[in-house]
């Protein structure tokens, strides 16, 4: 009653590997393409008629139809809900994360749009796979670790101030140690989010505890880029709280 069912039919056959070899090499990535679109248009109601073709593309040998997938599957995540994204989005999310990092990329730039649809005992247990996003296949890929320090930014009014201590603060300390100026000064930013949110929610122990961490590893680091880290955490630092005063008043 939504769309004419040989339309469908069509949509759904792009899947096929005779297809591709006749008709598109790429066609398998068109259809990854507009899928959110399709399941848009179809309603959560009718993913059933979607599910085993978004499978099919999930698992293609081609890593840019992966690729696709991993860049939307946060928009489709909002399209089903979260009892269908927790059964069938979930477990092909894990796979994109530990695909190459062309794939990883796409679930990356959106992690935080992904995980605040999850619940939350869903959503931590990602905390222990956080730490695997610093390595990547090439280590001159500094913008996969830039894009991580900003979603982090992002993700930490997803946890509480101790999962925030016992898991995303060792990212944080590792991301400001980066060989690459632009992922160091984001993770500035990163690390005074961090204490912000240490502060905001009363755990001040905890905030305490981070700065007496910041200056054994920075203020009194043997190397001039480590004290430089320190200056420019508390220069961030101060900005933050300047620009919170103003607003404030």
């Amino acid at each position: 009653d939504i769309i004419p069912q040989p339309l469908l039919d069509q949509y759904l056959s792009m899947t096929d590997p005779a297809r591709a070899q006749t008709v598109d090499t790429e066609i398998a990535k068109h259809c990854a393409y507009s899928l959110p679109g399709v399941a848009l248009t179809l309603g959560r109601q009718n993913w059933h008629c979607l599910k085993d073709t978004y499978e099919t593309l999930a698992s293609d040998v081609q890593w840019k139809v992966r690729r696709t997938l991993a860049f939307s599957i946060h928009e489709l995540a909002v399209i089903l809900g979260d009892q269908l994204t927790a059964a069938d989005l979930v477990p092909i999310f894990n796979g994109f994360l530990k695909d190459l990092d062309e794939v990883r990329i796409g679930v990356l730039k959106h992690l935080y749009d992904f995980l605040k649809l999850l619940h939350a005992d869903k959503r931590r247990e990602y905390l222990y796979q956080l730490q695997e996003f610093v390595v990547t296949d090439n280590s001159r890929n500094w913008r996969f670790r830039y894009e991580l320090a900003e979603q982090l930014i992002l993700i930490l009014e997803l946890y509480n101030p101790n999962d925030v201590y016992d898991y995303l603060r060792h990212i944080a300390l590792t991301l400001c140690s980066d060989k690459v100026s632009e992922v160091r000064w984001i993770s500035f930013k990163l690390v005074v989010a961090i204490l912000q949110k240490f502060y905001t929610n009363n755990a001040n122990a905890l905030g305490l505890n981070f700065i007496n961490e910041l200056v054994v590893r920075f203020r009194h680091c043997s190397k001039w880029v480590g004290r430089q880290a320190f200056a420019f955490i508390c220069q961030v630092g101060m900005f933050s709280l300047c620009v919170s005063v103003c607003t404030f008043n």
